[in-house]
């Protein structure tokens, strides 16, 4: 499992901007994916897990990703696909550490109708490049994800595991998605449209010069959304940092001129985006896994409004396990906000937000976790009426057991069809680092604890040789 990250104690203003490099004229787009996540074009959107950890042809960590595809009735083991770098069509080979599928992120690169899914490896060597990572677009089409094209580092002798962060949106305006990569480096890539089968080499490439912090940590997360409702693409980075050492979150407002730096404001573990309040522009959500709080150090979430000039300086909402209303208490090390997602589960215009505990202990299971659910609001979220769900809960298979870790990650996304978005969980350290998933449905009434659906890396074609670490990371 990955370590858990310091927690930020204050923001401080950074200093970069853009290095462009390239430009030539923007390609049509015909018709791109209603989705940036269906792969297969079947109207449903689909789900990714990775298992960074997996063993491939005997190599341990060489890394695999799953892809679930969506129905009608939801995710089933028997509609996957399982990608490593020793897939037919997949450039390179599964070697050692390589951990395949460390960062994911999906869109319709080349506007053929069908999303693609971008897989970073931060850890694979390149010649004699120790670490120096690779990013592989691999291509969606009606059977589902086949053949792949390596995308370029534009600048490997400036960082190392090229990859480690990935985004995909339309941050210029111009219909076409975008490719952000971070890596180990000051630097975050954003490669512009004009992606093909054959050819990777954007049209535009340019770096935003982030700083590392104090303890060399570079930026940990990617994410977008339409922070101020203009209806461009808006990029989050998270984890970069200053001389202080404290992690920061960075926000940048797209355009058609590229992306310019807009706030930054006190950093944590996770990033998310969503309309929590339905005023149409994105909110900011940053989980802080080991915020202090009233010197507990539990965690805590903390919502940033968005609006027409982009998110608010301060948070106009923080919620932690000390908040009233919120299920359990805040303990030093719960890790609440290792993970956060936003969906609109309950179908009523607002996006509601899930927040992993992850080592919240159960009984005597340390580190079993927890999952919370709280329902979008005008002012936010609500701190009221809050499921709280783990393998304890009634309907939820399995259960609380020490280290797995259940609410490591999370997402929420509408995977059947029906307009409420589905909660995935995924316990990377289920069965001593096997992991496993749970699919629990969305319904006007909230998230269901009926019919759950659960899935092994047995059940999923990946290996149980060593630790695959199923579901560190969910899209």
């Amino acid at each position: 499992m990955h370590s858990p990250r310091l927690a930020a104690a204050a923001a401080l203003l950074l200093a970069g901007g853009l290095v462009p490099l390239t430009a030539t004229a923007p390609q049509a787009y015909a018709a791109p994916a209603r989705y940036s996540d269906d792969f297969n074009g079947d109207g449903y959107r689909d789900v990714v897990a990775t298992a960074d950890g997996a063993y491939v042809g005997g190599r341990a960590g060489a890394g695999a990703v799953v892809v679930l595809y969506g129905s009608a009735k939801g995710l089933s083991a028997g509609r996957r696909t399982v990608v490593t770098q020793n897939s037919a069509g997949v450039p390179g080979t599964a070697e050692k550490n390589d951990g395949f599928g460390a960062a994911v992120a999906s869109g319709d690169l080349n506007g053929d109708g069908y999303a693609d899914l971008v897989v970073g490896s931060p850890r694979e060597d390149i010649g004699s490049d120790t670490d120096g990572g690779s990013v592989t677009v691999v291509w969606g089409g009606r059977s589902g994800l086949s053949g792949a094209t390596t995308v370029a580092d534009p600048a490997p002798t400036a960082h190392d595991r090229f990859g480690r962060a990935l985004a995909v949106a339309d941050f210029s305006g111009d219909g076409r998605p975008d490719l952000a990569v971070g890596s180990a480096g000051t630097d975050v890539w954003v490669l512009q449209g004009g992606f093909t089968r054959t050819s990777t080499a954007a049209a535009t490439r340019y770096a935003l010069k982030v700083p590392l912090r104090k303890d060399g940590v570079p930026p940990i997360t990617l994410a977008s959304g339409d922070l101020d409702g203009d209806g461009v693409a808006d990029l989050v980075v998270n984890g970069t940092g200053t001389t202080s050492g404290w992690p920061t979150t960075v926000t940048y407002r797209g355009a058609a001129s590229g992306l310019t730096r807009t706030a930054t404001l006190v950093g944590g573990d996770s990033v998310a985006t969503g309309d929590l309040n339905g005023d149409g522009c994105d909110d900011l959500v940053v989980g802080d896994a080991t915020a202090l709080n009233d010197g507990l150090g539990g965690g805590a979430v903390r919502i940033h409004r968005g609006g027409p000039a982009g998110v608010s300086a301060e948070p106009s909402q923080t919620v932690h396990q000390g908040t009233p209303g919120i299920p359990g208490a805040d303990e030093y090390g719960d890790y609440l906000g290792g993970s956060v997602a936003t969906g609109d589960v309950d179908g009523d215009g607002r996006a509601d937000l899930a927040v992993g505990v992850s080592d919240e202990k159960i009984g005597k299971a340390a580190a079993a976790g927890t999952v919370l659910v709280l329902r979008g609001a005008p002012g936010g979220v609500m701190t009221s009426g809050v499921l709280s769900l783990n393998q304890g809960t009634l309907g939820v298979p399995g259960s609380n057991e020490a280290v797995d870790r259940f609410g490591w990650a999370v997402l929420l996304k509408d995977v059947d069809g029906d307009r409420h978005a589905d909660l995935t969980v995924a316990a990377p350290g289920e069965n001593s680092g096997n992991g496993a998933l749970w699919q629990l449905r969305g319904a006007s009434g909230g998230i269901s604890t009926s019919k759950v659906g659960t899935f092994g890396p047995t059940s999923l074609g990946v290996s149980t040789s060593g630790a695959p670490y199923l579901g560190n990371v969910l899209r």
